[in-house]
């Protein structure tokens, strides 16, 4: 079976540019300011190098968008998806980008600008125009990716059969007398045949496993500790996500209830789906479970967060969050409890939102591994 994404097409750029500026008119913004990073390769499908010159998409309400980019980069840029779909100017080594940039802004404009954009370029636009002001993009247009199409969509489900394939395989590795480094690094080398360009991997073994945001370390894995894999990356430019807890050797009765209790309340969080719900009625949802098995204490994070382009994006699923789900965004979902200086099971998966409910993208078994 073919697996190969449908491409997008310059209209696909144009709609979500269009659609960008609109929102933005709907904010009170007088546009948009994206620099390289995620924001400016899903809009437009460039992916310029992040560096101290200066490119920069404006999007204005009623106007055909500006692409701003360095004079040895335009080649790259007029071979974008999007080239014919923007006005593409540039500046040379040895002129001012800020004032070549002027001629595109409003001078007392409100604009949002994307989260990634470096601080040189946004204090460089504050001097050249000192009374425009800026809000960052997560905050004025939180949602502007949240909710993918079908094409976007097949590609995260690409990305999570793929991590679920590198799952399959990590399982018959050997785990005991092997350091976490070594076990992630078979993972993250899984992952890349599999199709990813970038991956991450964290590896928590035994005690390690009880710290929610450990970082792999040389700790030497052994039998009767608990190991959670919690790993991921990009394929065909969209993320997958997924946490996986496994135990060497067979694992102790209280082990077995922790891990239970997770992931059935991972289970209840998936059951709340549906558009029309909240954010918080979801995660709420996982939390009471894991409350009302009196592991409340022990279990800190939220529940899931926006998958797309990059791994950690709007909507979160929080305490607090009161957007509505609606179909086409895309999360993870997942569960912790974190007993410390003993052992945590984290158990985590993506999730579509559909007319009908959710569907988890991925597929393999959510129980607790046995490996070697």
């Amino acid at each position: 079976m073919d697996d190969t994404p449908v491409p997008f097409t310059e209209e696909d750029y144009a709609t979500r540019m269009s659609r960008a500026a609109r929102d933005a008119a709907e904010t009170r913004l007088a546009g948009l300011l994206i620099t390289p990073g995620p924001d400016l390769t899903w809009l437009c499908g460039y992916r310029p190098a992040t560096t101290e010159r200066l490119t920069l998409l404006v999007l204005t309400p009623g106007s055909e968008p500006r692409l701003l980019v360095p004079s040895l980069e335009r080649p790259d840029a007029e071979a974008a998806p999007c080239a014919d779909a923007v006005r593409i100017s540039d500046w040379r080594d040895g002129q001012d980008p800020y004032a070549a940039a002027t001629g595109l802004l409003l001078p007392n404009g409100r604009y949002g600008v994307a989260d990634t954009t470096w601080a040189i370029h946004l204090l460089g636009l504050q001097e050249a125009l000192p009374l425009t002001t800026y809000r960052p993009l997560t905050v004025v247009l939180p949602l502007l990716r949240a909710v993918k199409d079908a094409h976007e969509v097949a590609r995260l489900a690409s990305a999570a059969a793929a991590a679920d394939a590198a799952y399959e395989e990590i399982l018959s590795v050997r785990f005991t007398g092997r350091r976490e480094s070594e076990v992630a690094a078979d993972l993250a080398r899984l992952l890349h045949e599999q199709g990813h360009s970038q991956v991450v991997t964290v590896v928590s073994s035994g005690r390690n496993s009880a710290d929610p945001h450990h970082r792999t370390g040389e700790r030497t894995l052994k039998k009767g500790d608990m190991v959670i894999l919690d790993f991921g990356g990009l394929k065909e430019g969209y993320a997958s996500h997924v946490t996986r807890t496994v135990h060497v050797g067979e694992p102790a009765e209280e082990e077995r209830t922790v891990h239970d209790v997770v992931r059935t309340a991972q289970q209840a969080a998936f059951e709340a789906v549906a558009p029309g719900a909240t954010c918080q009625e979801v995660d709420r949802r996982a939390r009471r479970w894991i409350e009302d098995a009196g592991y409340g204490e022990y279990t800190a994070e939220r529940t899931g967060h926006g998958v797309g382009v990059t791994a950690h994006e709007p909507p979160y699923l929080t305490e607090g969050e009161e957007t509505f789900l609606v179909p086409g965004m895309c999360f993870s979902i997942g569960s912790g409890v974190y007993l410390p200086g003993r052992f945590g099971v984290r158990v985590e998966d993506v999730v579509t939102c559909t007319a009908d409910g959710g569907r988890w993208l991925n597929a393999t078994d959510r129980g607790m591994a046995i490996v070697a």
